[in-house]
């Protein structure tokens, strides 16, 4: 598994996951129960969405295309 993106908080993190799931990219969002901690932890970075390593690079174009402000359209 690969870490493609950092977000914001854990609401981003499932927005990207189902923009990647609904391009056929399966993603998981890691760090999901750090959200507790915040207050004791850096407020940013800890929640991470990682994918398989052979796709990845699929991956960072959705996510690129998101950055961008782009629409989420499903790419098939």
């Amino acid at each position: 598994m690969q870490k493609v993106y950092d977000a914001s908080n854990i609401t981003e993190a499932h927005i990207v996951r189902g923009m990647l799931e609904a391009n056929g990219i399966p993603a998981h969002v890691g760090g999901y129960y750090l959200q507790g901690g915040v207050g004791e932890l850096a407020a940013q970075g800890f929640v991470s969405i990682l994918v398989a390593d052979e796709q990845s690079a699929a991956a960072r174009q959705v996510i690129a295309q998101y950055e961008a402000g782009g629409s989420c359209e499903v790419w098939t």
